[in-house]
């Protein structure tokens, strides 16, 4: 499975996306992360930030930053910052965003950042070491926006294992989910996982199998269930069941001798934000799993958060990720009769 992320990597090589880290001037991590990308080519980076600052921390790590290799850009003298105000007022003005207020918003490197994105000045961007997941979704909410209007926005983890790779969702953004909700994550990830060259084998997991219990809780997964069918009826997606039922083809057997997956999912949709993210921290952290996360999804253009928690190494993966996004996704349809 570590031919997955070699396979990324070169892949980004191939057209490497101008990706914005806007916390270079904050934590020595993203430094690092630039050091690595750099030697990897699978990003043309751009750091946001004091210029003397980010080159202050970068020669106490021993990194040479020269403008042939990153650009830097920052906010508080830049002539772009002007250009991106009168956008944000475009942008924002049933809202009623005064010239004061925009300039205010403008001049924080995630908003800014956020904004290079819109325009076409990057290609996509990587923050959240510094910040929460809802400082790095609330801008890309309000300037990206979503594919389609009320799609929400969910949040993705690859987990690299020894002899597997699987995909969990929604570990970052959406707490308590309703059916529809669900839908769009199951439909959302299994598009991520064929845009990446993986089958999509979509299991919607609960703490009941095949009818195994019943309750609210099991329903929504049901409904969920049903709808998704209904809307991409070429995906392989099944539910609801637990865990084991969906990993362990043995199990499977037993609990579900009908499905489809025969225990063979490689995508995972956690009931709720609390579920999947306790269960890919204990993957991650106990298994032994590699994680790349989250990858955000439902947005027009690439915008990426980061666990608080990350390893430089992290970094540099996710934007081997998001330059191939900026290359182009959605190549590869989950549904051939459906299109979607």
């Amino acid at each position: 499975m570590k031919k997955f992320l070699a396979n990324i990597k070169t892949q980004a090589r191939k057209n490497p996306g101008r990706i914005v880290f806007p916390e270079a001037a904050l934590d020595d991590r993203v430094l690092q992360a630039t050091e690595m990308v750099l030697k990897e080519r699978t990003a043309h980076l751009i750091l946001l930030g004091s210029e003397l600052e980010i080159k202050k921390r970068a020669n106490k790590l021993g990194i040479k930053l020269t403008s042939k290799k990153v650009q830097i850009i920052d906010p508080d003298d830049s002539p772009l910052t002007e250009k991106y105000v009168k956008e944000f007022m475009k942008i924002r003005k049933d809202k009623g965003v005064t010239e004061k207020k925009a300039w205010e918003t403008i001049r924080q490197i995630n908003y800014f950042g956020t904004m290079m994105v819109h325009v076409g000045d990057a290609d996509g961007m990587v923050s959240g070491t510094t910040w929460s997941t809802a400082d790095t979704v609330r801008p890309a909410l309000q300037i990206i926006k979503t594919k389609e209007k009320f799609h929400k926005v969910s949040g993705v983890f690859f987990m690299i294992l020894e002899k597997r790779l699987l995909l969990f969702a929604d570990c970052a953004i959406m707490i308590e989910p309703n059916s529809h909700d669900l839908v769009d994550i199951a439909l959302d990830t299994a598009q991520t996982a064929a845009d990446f060259g993986l089958d999509p084998k979509v299991a919607m997991l609960s703490f009941s199998t095949n009818g195994s219990a019943n309750h609210p809780l099991v329903n929504k997964v049901r409904e969920a269930v049903a709808m998704a069918h209904d809307e991409c009826p070429c995906l392989a997606i099944e539910g609801e069941m637990q865990v084991d039922a969906a990993l362990v083809p043995s199990i499977c057997a037993r609990k579900f001798p009908n499905s489809s997956l025969k225990g063979d999912a490689n995508v995972l949709i956690f009931p709720s934000l609390e579920a999947a993210n306790c269960a890919y921290k204990l993957v991650e952290r106990l298994g032994g799993a590699q994680t790349i996360g989250p990858v955000l999804q439902g947005l027009k253009k690439p915008i990426n958060d980061l666990s608080r928690g990350c390893k430089f190494e992290d970094i540099a993966n996710i934007t081997a990720i998001t330059s191939v996004q900026a290359q182009g996704s959605g190549k590869a349809n989950v549904c051939k009769h459906c299109k979607k």
